[in-house]
C-alpha cells in the first residue's frame, strides 16, 4: 500500500513540475532591450536550410535603369546618368508616380516561379513587400493609392506568390521591408526635426509592418533602411518583442540586424553586416550573404551586359565559401516589370539546383568543420556533417590529382575507411607525399557536372 502511495505522490510530483515548466515557457516573455531579444535562439530550421532566393520587384522595375535605387539618384542625388536618361526617354513632367501604371505584371505567374524556386534547390525565399520607394506589393491600408492592388497591376502581388509558394512548394515564404521611405512627407519632416519627433514609424511603419505579419505570417521578416538613424525612433525593439512574444509565427519566425544605428553585426537574429557579406573566415555568430546575380543592381536592369551576371560556377563558389564559414546564401534576382523572370536568372537558378541534386548532402543542414578553407589549395573548402566531411572542389587539379593539406592529420592518425566523389559514390584511391593527401579521381569527362564537385570521407 506504501509502495502504491509513493509511486503516485511520485507521478503527482512529476508531473507537476512539467506542468510548472511548460507554464514558465508559456509565460516567458521577452522584453524590448537587446540584452532580451538577443536570448531568442535561432529557430533550427533556417541554418538547416543554407539557401534562399531574394526577389527585388516593385516600381523600379519600370525603368530598369542603373538600379533599384533609380528614383532617389534621379531626383534625391541628380545623378547625371539618370538625370539624362530621363530627359532622353520621357517628357518634361513626367514623375516617379507615371511608371506606377506601368508596373503591369500580367505575366506574372506565381505558381511557375514557385516552382522555379522549388527546381532550383532553395529552402527559403524573401520578397520585396515594400523598397525605399514606399510602393507597396499588397494592399496595405497605410499605402493607400500606392500598392499594386489600387495602381499597375491591381493585384495582390505578396499574397499570391505566398498562397503559391505555400500550396506548391516546402518552402519557407519571407518578407522584406523597409523601414524609410526616400520621398515620404512623414519620414522627411521626422528627419527635418532630427528625428526628436517619431511620426513616421507611428504612423506608418510599425503599423505596416504588423499587418505584413498578421496578414501574411512570413517565417522570415528582412527588415532593411533604418540606416544610421537610432532604434529609439524606429521603435525596433518594440517591434522585435512584440514580434516574439505575440505575433502569430513568433515560434518559428527568423529576423536579420538592420534594425537602426548601431545593430547591424551586432543586434537581431541572422548577420548580415552589408550587402554580399562574404567575410570569407568562420563566424561566431550564424550570418547571411545576401548576394546579387547582377554584379551590380538588385533591381532587373534592362541594360545589363553578359559580363556583369555571375557565372554558375562563381555562384557555387560563393555558396561554398558562405556555407563553409557558416552562413547561408541568399540568391537575388530582378523580375521584369510584367512579371518575368528573365533567362539568365532561370538558367543559374536552375543550374544551382543540377548542381544541389548531386552534391546537397555537403550543404544542407552541415556545420563548419576544423577548417573552412584549404591549407594549401584555395579551391578546396570544407562542411562537416555527423561523422563525415566533405571538400568541395572548386576547380578540375592537374592529372586528376587531388591535393589537399589540411586533412592530413585526420588521414594519417585515423585514416577514412571510405573516400568517395559525392555525385557518384565512386571509391577514390590516395596515399600521403609529402605532408600532403593525394586523392586519384577519374577523368574529368566522366563527371556528372563541370563546376564544382565534392569528395566525401569520414572523420
Amino acid at each position: 500500500m506504501n509502495m502504491y502511495a509513493n509511486t503516485v505522490s511520485f507521478i503527482l510530483l512529476f508531473t507537476s513540475c512539467i506542468f510548472y515548466q511548460v507554464l514558465l515557457v508559456k509565460s516567458f516573455k521577452y522584453k524590448s532591450t537587446w540584452e532580451s531579444l538577443d536570448k531568442r535562439p535561432l529557430p533550427s530550421w533556417y541554418d538547416e536550410a543554407k539557401i534562399g532566393i531574394f526577389i527585388h520587384w516593385g516600381v523600379f522595375s519600370v525603368p530598369s535603369f542603373g538600379s533599384e535605387w533609380f528614383w532617389q539618384f534621379w531626383k534625391g542625388q541628380r545623378k547625371a546618368e539618370y538625370v539624362e536618361f530621363m530627359t532622353k526617354n520621357y517628357p518634361p513632367r513626367f514623375t516617379y508616380q507615371d511608371f506606377g501604371k506601368e508596373f503591369t505584371a500580367e505575366f506574372f505567374n506565381p505558381n511557375e516561379w514557385a516552382e522555379l524556386f522549388e527546381k532550383s534547390g532553395a529552402k527559403y525565399v524573401v520578397l520585396t513587400s515594400k523598397h525605399h520607394e514606399g510602393f507597396t506589393l499588397w494592399p496595405s491600408e497605410f499605402s493607400y493609392s500606392w500598392n499594386a492592388k489600387d495602381l499597375g497591376p491591381h493585384r495582390d502581388l505578396v499574397g499570391e506568390l505566398a498562397d503559391a509558394v505555400r500550396s506548391k512548394t516546402k518552402i519557407h515564404f519571407g518578407l522584406y521591408h523597409s523601414f524609410f521611405e526616400w520621398f515620404n512627407p512623414m519620414y522627411n519632416a521626422d528627419e527635418a526635426a532630427n528625428f526628436s519627433r517619431n511620426i513616421f514609424p507611428v504612423r506608418k511603419a510599425i503599423p505596416e509592418m504588423k499587418e505584413l505579419v498578421n496578414t501574411y505570417k512570413p517565417d522570415v521578416f528582412w527588415s532593411d533602411g533604418a540606416g544610421e538613424v537610432p532604434v529609439e525612433y524606429w521603435q525596433s525593439r518594440e517591434f522585435l518583442a512584440w514580434l516574439y512574444n505575440e505575433s502569430p509565427v513568433k515560434e518559428i519566425v527568423v529576423v536579420n540586424d538592420r534594425w537602426g544605428k548601431n545593430t547591424s553585426c551586432l543586434h537581431g537574429g541572422f548577420f548580415t553586416c552589408n550587402d554580399r557579406y562574404n567575410p570569407g573566415t568562420l563566424q561566431s555568430h550564424k550570418w547571411e550573404n545576401a548576394m546579387t546575380l547582377d554584379k551590380h543592381s538588385w533591381g532587373y536592369r534592362r541594360n545589363a551586359p553578359l559580363n556583369e551576371y555571375l557565372t554558375t560556377h562563381e555562384l557555387i563558389k560563393t555558396l561554398a565559401q558562405t556555407v563553409s564559414c557558416g552562413g547561408n546564401l541568399l540568391v537575388n534576382i530582378g523580375p521584369t516589370k510584367e512579371g518575368t523572370i528573365i533567362p539568365i536568372f532561370q538558367e543559374r537558378l536552375l543550374d544551382l539546383g543540377t548542381w544541389l541534386s548531386l552534391n546537397g548532402e555537403a550543404i544542407y543542414n552541415t556545420t563548419t568543420w576544423t577548417y573552412q578553407n584549404d591549407t594549401v589549395n584555395s579551391d578546396v573548402w570544407y562542411t562537416s556533417k555527423k561523422n563525415y566531411v566533405y571538400a568541395i572542389v572548386l576547380s578540375w587539379p592537374d592529372r586528376n590529382i587531388l591535393s589537399i593539406g589540411a586533412v592530413v592529420d585526420l588521414f594519417s592518425k585515423s585514416p577514412p575507411s571510405s573516400v568517395t566523389l559525392l555525385e557518384n559514390n565512386e571509391k577514390l584511391e590516395w596515399n600521403i607525399d609529402d605532408n600532403i593527401v593525394k586523392i586519384n579521381l577519374d577523368d574529368k569527362a566522366l563527371t556528372k557536372n563541370n563546376w564544382a564537385w565534392v569528395v566525401k570521407f569520414n572523420k
